[in-house]
């Protein structure tokens, strides 16, 4: 969507987004398909794959929030907010709109995940936190030493992008409980020097990790998709030879 506003090309997607959207299509697809032949009495099924669904937008808004923030980064050519020409300033205006998006929606999704897997897996973390993050249905999941393999992958993937998310939780956190992330870097300046310039952040640093984050989400949904479909396809297969023999 954002992509046509700008007077750019559709996406096609690849690499770990591919893997990401593609694994989480065929959840959905098997979920349809079982529902198309058994009735889902409880409306497990079908939870599931409006969740999963829900992750598949929030994923395709994330990835086009850093695309739309990188489009607007090129126009801000000025290092210091009081040099940009008007049509600059408004250009900044959009990349900050598109960066914070993208950052909040990191964690956003990231929770929503967390649902996901808690539901799935039966780990019952409200028991444990009544509102629970991702990163507490990943500590659950670790003491449950049930899904070892899957638990094991989450936790390198979640090592291995440590720094950016610190950096992105950081700004997250002053967006929605203290300040914009931004008039926090201009005090910090205006205390350095009450009649300085203030110097714009580090834009190309910031949307890096942000794509970092968006990596690192990718490769999480991936490695669950791919687990669950195994996990999935395995307990299907298993029920339906039982209602064969019966």
């Amino acid at each position: 969507m954002l992509r046509t506003m700008l007077g750019e090309p559709p996406r096609e997607n690849t690499g770990v987004l591919a893997d990401a959207m593609g694994h989480m299509a065929q959840t959905v697809s098997m979920l349809r398909r079982e529902m198309n032949v058994h009735e889902d009495g409880d409306h497990e099924y079908r939870k599931l794959e409006i969740w999963i669904q829900g992750l598949i937008s929030s994923l395709d808004e994330l990835e086009q929030s850093l695309f739309a923030a990188s489009f607007f980064r090129k126009s801000v050519k000025a290092g210091i907010m009081d040099d940009m020409s008007v049509n600059e300033q408004g250009d900044y205006a959009r990349y900050v709109y598109f960066y914070k998006n993208g950052f909040i929606r990191v964690f956003s999704l990231l929770d929503k995940l967390g649902t996901v897997l808690n539901t799935l897996y039966d780990l019952n973390t409200s028991r444990v936190k009544a509102h629970f993050s991702y990163f507490t249905v990943l500590r659950r999941f670790r003491s449950s030493k049930r899904h070892r393999e899957l638990s094991g992958r989450l936790e390198e993937i979640k090592d291995s992008y440590r720094d950016p998310l610190e950096k992105l939780r950081g700004r997250r956190n002053a967006e929605i409980h203290y300040m914009n992330s931004e008039m926090q870097d201009d005090l910090w300046q205006r205390h350095q020097g009450l009649h300085d310039k203030i110097q714009l952040e580090d834009l190309d640093e910031h949307l890096e990790d942000l794509r970092q984050g968006l990596e690192m989400v990718c490769k999480t949904l991936a490695e669950v998709f791919r687990y669950s479909n195994e996990q999935l396809g395995q307990s299907l297969q298993n029920r339906n030879k039982v209602n064969n023999n019966l």
